[in-house]
């Protein structure tokens, strides 16, 4: 039996080391099968078992078509079996993914985001009338918000207008009408002043109830005559 004795690095190295020794091995025996109608049918066993140890994965989309993949990948792409899907070859598995296409947009005003340019093309394609003019009032809003987010306490109305009239363009001039935007106080710090109200509402309702233990406490401990 020590003869018999199988040390971990004397063992071949686990391709996929989730599926663990024992399926590497009955990967190996499938390998081994001479016969292609026996060989494929072991194949077909192992993907049942790989699929009962992935419990979890069973309603995910083309888990079977992983579970194939990753036969393949175990057997060291020498495992040969008809497959229902296409079978991944080594230069695939090697291959480098593609770089992702990111966003290239460097607006002059990064504080403002590029949701904000995005909002504001759309209100450039939208016809003139209240729902325009509304889309229009929000974007400067959402614009002063930001800019208060990123800059500092107070900002003039103008500042936002021209900031809008360059961002657009020239499609959007809302600097000669009489539009106001919301105040400063109710666009930034909302939650800081909820906070601070729940702060001070805690500690009134704290006060209240110790005072009225000492209270209690003082007529328990009163000599009674």
């Amino acid at each position: 039996m020590i003869e018999n004795i199988e040390y971990n690095t004397e063992r071949n190295k686990l391709i996929i080391p989730e599926y663990g020794r024992h399926l590497q091995k009955m990967v190996d025996h499938a390998i081994a099968i001479e016969d292609d109608v026996e060989r494929n049918k072991v194949a077909k066993a192992i993907i049942d078992v790989m699929g009962n140890l992935n419990p979890h994965l069973r309603d995910v989309a083309d888990f079977k078509h992983k579970l194939w993949d990753q036969l393949f990948i175990i057997s060291d792409f020498k495992l040969d079996v008809e497959s229902p899907f296409d079978k991944p070859t080594r230069e695939e598995l090697a291959a480098k993914p593609e770089r992702l296409a990111y966003p290239q947009n460097f607006p002059k005003y990064r504080f403002y985001g590029n949701n904000i340019k995005r909002m504001i093309d759309v209100a450039l394609r939208w016809e003139e009338g209240e729902l325009k003019q509304a889309l229009i009032v929000t974007i400067a809003n959402h614009m002063k918000k930001c800019f208060l987010n990123w800059n500092k306490d107070t900002v003039d109305d103008a500042v936002i207008f021209n900031h809008l009239y360059e961002l657009s363009n020239g499609g959007i001039d809302v600097t000669k009408n009489d539009l106001v935007l919301s105040e400063s106080s109710k666009l930034i710090n909302v939650k800081s002043r909820q906070n601070t109200n729940k702060s001070h509402s805690n500690k009134s309702h704290s006060k209240s109830k110790s005072h009225s233990h000492r209270s209690s406490n003082k007529n328990t401990n009163r000599k009674r005559h």
